[in-house]
């Protein structure tokens, strides 16, 4: 079965980037931090990482976060999608026009214009296509940024919520959680590392 899972990393004081986020500094001021156990040796933070990747169907993010990956300081052959993992799943871009040009052109993209629910349902389809080529259950991932997560689940749209909890506070940035209709949320799994608390919900 094809699950909807948000997936991001979080300082303790709920931002996923820091202050002064943009094109050419993706996670903001002291965000860097954020993405620590993504870079990290610790064997769970590798197992996490890896298994986070093999599990992507299809891949949903925001307009601004693909302003970033695939502008010129963006993904490459060692650091894409799942950091060194490089990563290739179908890629859904939600965004109210499509860019004049990709640089990534190695990835499969595709930009949904008429809102988030049918950039998930896109996503969902080609998940769901790769779930029944591979013969394994396969998921969409919806990678960011934060705005895009956080109206997916005011929108009911995600099934499992993923963070990554960084030991830093930031105290100001992108937040992922603005004011907005609440969630309940079942502990699934908790996984604690030398650079992160790793947490698995669900969402109802």
């Amino acid at each position: 079965m094809t699950r909807i899972i948000a997936d991001i990393s979080m300082s303790l004081d709920g931002f996923v980037t820091g202050p002064d986020a943009g094109p050419e500094n993706g996670l903001g001021t002291g965000g860097e931090a954020l993405h620590t156990w993504v870079f990290s040796e610790d064997p769970d933070d590798r197992r996490l990482l890896r298994e986070g990747t093999a599990r992507s169907g299809a891949v949903v993010m925001g307009r601004r976060l693909f302003d970033i990956v695939d502008g010129p300081g963006g993904w490459d052959d060692t650091v894409g999608y799942g950091a060194a993992e490089v990563g290739k799943p179908p890629f859904v871009v939600v965004t109210s026009t499509r860019p004049a040009s990709v640089r990534l052109t190695d990835l499969d993209w595709t930009f949904v214009t008429t809102g988030l629910p049918d950039a998930v349902a896109a996503a969902r389809e080609r998940a769901e296509a790769a779930s029944a080529s591979s013969g394994k259950d396969l998921d969409v991932v919806l990678m960011g940024g934060g705005a895009t997560i956080g109206s997916a689940l005011a929108s009911g749209l995600v099934d499992v919520l993923s963070l990554h909890l960084a030991p830093v506070i930031l105290g100001a940035g992108t937040p992922l959680f603005p004011p907005g209709t609440p969630r309940a949320l079942t502990r699934r799994t908790v996984t604690l590392t030398s650079t992160a608390t790793h947490l698995t919900y669900d969402v109802h």
